[in-house]
């Protein structure tokens, strides 16, 4: 039998690393660690130049960055819709385009009203261009493979603080802040526009192929000669199916606690170490190391996707998590700091790409956008909202110790509602026929 020709749009089968799939992992591997970088990392960095220029407060400028961070939860759910329909390719082009000329407009600002007005822009972009719609692509090119893929695609945009941040602030020292984020914008532009053009398809069948890497024909006939294999894929299910469900519900409640707890920890741990009497450098040093441990436990996720379910994944980390917290809040020394640091990174690092399986798991990949982009309507409102909800206990309590306590509770209930999540999540065409 004569192999598909590359002419008519074919890779060669059999040969997992000639699978476009993994082409598309790469490529979005690379565009989420420079939008990642870009739009969200090097904000922190610009913070102190911008505010010496131009004079406005602190609160003044990070109030911009939680409206981009709200519109970015509100953006999130038409755009999974517009993914499930149309694919990623144009809506990422699209994305990655006007991010690239609201950073240059960035550059040329001067009135806190355009700062808003910009950031504003950005934050709808985020939800075109960041992880949403990255996995919303990977889950409908990857089954069996989904977790690996997943976590390939998380440990590029891991990588985006390590590289941009240094980056950002180097531009900053040589060139200035106004000229660093022309340069900025012009590689965001030059690397990501193309790369969203050029490289990604809606789905393997688009070129021939069925997902994780088989002939498309190759597959069907595979399912008329092995049924089972050919339910092996979840039926998928419909978006009003999944909103109307109870484990959607609580689903978005233990993703939305459990990112407030991680978001809060990386705003406040700096304060907490420095106020409890420890040095700057050892503050400094646990902050960095949660963001270092989370890569080689993605690699480790990863390994372990085969053996493990994402459901129960999701549980360990939880509670590796807790039991790093409740180390912090117990062993008062510098190793029981960095241990925590090192514990707690690694758990939600993890957690990013394995939630995302799960969901994929529980709904399939055909509604995957829409349904995922609902979610993350909830997690990107608390991602704005807890550090301020932190900073009015912490007040009010007059200690980090009570914080502290309250993330251990929001984490240990962020895993009991997926449990939740996963033991009433609706019931696929393919189980009910079989019922």
């Amino acid at each position: 039998m004569a192999r598909p020709s590359l002419s008519a749009g074919a890779l060669r089968p059999n040969t997992p690393q000639r699978y476009y799939g993994w082409r598309i992992v790469h490529t979005l591997g690379i565009t989420e660690l420079l939008s990642w970088g870009i739009i969200y990392y090097s904000f922190g960095v610009l913070l102190t130049p911008m505010q010496n220029e131009l004079g406005w407060s602190q609160p003044q400028m990070t109030g911009a960055f939680a409206i981009a961070m709200i519109l970015s939860g509100i953006a999130a759910v038409p755009a999974g819709r517009i993914l499930d329909q149309a694919g990623a390719r144009w809506l990422m082009t699209a994305g990655s385009s006007a991010a690239t000329l609201l950073v240059l407009a960035w550059s040329q600002v001067t009135t806190l009203t355009g700062f808003y007005f910009i950031w504003a822009g950005l934050g709808v972009t985020m939800a075109l261009v960041l992880y949403e719609p990255a996995f919303a692509v990977v889950t409908a090119w990857f089954v069996h493979q989904r977790s690996q893929a997943l976590t390939l695609l998380t440990i590029w945009g891991g990588l985006a603080s390590v590289v941009c941040i240094p980056l950002t602030t180097m531009l900053i020292q040589h060139v200035g802040w106004r000229s660093a984020l022309v340069l900025l914008a012009l590689l965001l532009g030059i690397v990501t526009v193309p790369l969203h053009a050029l490289v990604l398809r809606r789905r393997p069948a688009d070129i021939g192929w069925s997902v994780d890497g088989q002939p498309a024909a190759a597959g069907l006939r595979a399912g008329k000669h092995n049924p089972a294999s050919a339910l092996h894929t979840p039926t998928d299910i419909s978006v009003r199916k999944a909103l109307r469900s109870a484990s959607f519900w609580w689903l978005a409640l233990a993703f939305a606690l459990g990112t407030s707890a991680a978001i809060t920890i990386n705003v406040h741990l700096l304060s907490y170490l420095l106020r409890s009497g420890y040095s700057s450098s050892l503050a400094a040093s646990a902050a960095g190391l949660i963001g270092a441990a989370q890569i080689p436990s993605r690699m480790l996720s990863a390994l372990l996707g085969h053996r493990i379910s994402h459901r129960t994944m999701v549980l360990i980390l939880s509670a590796l998590q807790i039991g790093a917290l409740l180390l912090l809040l117990t062993v008062a020394t510098t190793t029981g700091v960095l241990t925590f640091a090192a514990l707690f990174g690694a758990g939600a690092g993890a957690l990013t790409p394995t939630r995302a399986a799960l969901v994929a798991d529980i709904y399939g990949s055909t509604h995957y956008g829409s349904i995922s982009g609902s979610i993350a309507f909830t997690t990107t409102l608390a991602r704005a909202c807890a550090p301020l909800g932190a900073s009015l206990l912490v007040s009010a309590a007059g200690s980090y110790r009570s914080l502290l306590w309250t993330l251990t509770v929001m984490i240990a209930l962020s895993a009991g509602a997926t449990a939740l999540g996963w033991a009433l999540r609706p019931h696929s065409l393919v189980e009910e026929q079989h019922q």
